[in-house]
């Protein structure tokens, strides 16, 4: 149960700050924010973890540029 609300709380926290390291306004609600905060935080991690079969945790700092790649992959392909 801890890990889910830590999810939550990471995720709103690296979403908000991909949001805010984005160039240009990015219209999302808080839960696609969480969601991408998430969302971040997993592309991070599978490409952090070198090809090893095990997921690793990322760094703040890889997961808020994982989000931030999101968010320009989001633009691109004109979703949301």
């Amino acid at each position: 149960m801890f890990n889910i609300i830590g999810a939550i709380i990471s995720g709103l926290v690296i979403g908000a700050l991909a949001r805010w390291f984005y160039p240009g306004d990015v219209p999302m609600g808080w839960i696609a924010t969480i969601l991408l905060g998430i969302g971040g935080s997993l592309v991070a991690g599978l490409v952090t973890s070198r090809g090893r079969p095990e997921f690793s945790r990322a760094g703040c700092l890889a997961s808020v540029i994982g989000a931030v790649v999101l968010i320009f992959l989001g633009r691109i392909l004109h979703i949301g």
